[in-house]
């Protein structure tokens, strides 16, 4: 099932809303692509998400 900005699962909810949205993306990706589980596909998601929103802050610092 496809998530969305508005329909996500219970263990994004606590989750900013930058990386809950790169975390909706990258789970529905997943889904998409490699058949994982919803389960996975969400942990994996959040996991990444965490990771690319860091570094992109991190970026922007040093700036």
């Amino acid at each position: 099932m496809p998530w969305s900005k508005k329909n996500y699962p219970n263990a994004m909810k606590n989750l900013s809303v930058k990386v809950r949205n790169k975390a909706i993306q990258i789970a529905n990706a997943i889904l998409r692509l490699r058949k994982l589980g919803e389960g996975s596909a969400i942990a994996i998601g959040i996991s990444k998400a965490k990771e690319y929103i860091a570094k992109r802050s991190r970026k922007q610092r040093k700036k």
